[in-house]
């Protein structure tokens, strides 16, 4: 083989190869885009799946509110038919370990005299022992006693696996009115509620 064709086949193979190379790379970057689309479509689901959960859901369905006898973290029975004149706001929480659960408690308790005005008691509810949320009631400077639930009570207001837990009620407000009826049911995954804005809610529901 002369020097010359020796040249043109050492060229030819160049060339073969430079184009092996950037048939590889023209896959490898369609493949890149076909895997980008797929994780941005992804993405997006889940951004919007996110979106869904985490806003407000409320119903105005009444009916007779579900009876009760708890006791508070003060070693007190509360019976809910003891407050038949009164309107009573159920809070429902994750309890303790939530810190939003328990600002929220605070907030509301910042604004007692609003909610007296309004003829509102506020009663809170976990599913917690008393040792584990008196812990995040000093944490938080709540004063306000909790209501230890087993799970009965909030299950019979349909609060469980709101939230992030299955087996715990999510940011939950019942608003049992002065005759025992139940008057409206809002959920808040956003885990906040101003309590200007919760006492609007319950002004709302009381004139409907």
């Amino acid at each position: 083989m002369t020097s010359k064709t020796a040249t043109r086949h050492g060229d030819a193979h160049r060339r073969d190869v430079a184009a092996a190379v950037r048939t590889t790379q023209t896959r490898r970057r369609r493949r890149n885009l076909v895997m980008s689309g797929v994780v941005l479509v992804a993405v997006a689901g889940l951004v919007a799946a996110m979106m869904l959960r985490s806003r407000p859901a409320s119903s105005t369905v009444t009916r007779a509110a579900p009876d009760f006898t708890l006791t508070n973290t003060s070693g007190k029975q509360v019976h809910l038919g003891d407050y038949r004149g009164h309107n009573v706001l159920l809070y429902f929480s994750e309890g303790a370990g939530c810190g939003a659960c328990s600002q929220q408690m605070a907030a509301i308790e910042k604004d007692k005299a609003a909610f007296g005005k309004a003829n509102v008691v506020v009663l809170p509810v976990v599913m917690n022992t008393r040792e584990q949320i008196v812990a995040d009631m000093a944490q938080y400077g709540v004063t306000t006693p909790f209501l230890l639930d087993d799970g009965t009570v909030s299950k019979a207001y349909n609060t469980l696996g709101k939230g992030m837990h299955a087996g715990l009620p999510g940011h939950s407000f019942v608003l049992v009115d002065n005759q025992g009826v139940q008057r409206w049911f809002g959920e808040y995954p956003s885990m906040w509620l101003s309590p200007s804005d919760l006492l609007n809610q319950v002004g709302k529901h009381l004139k409907g």
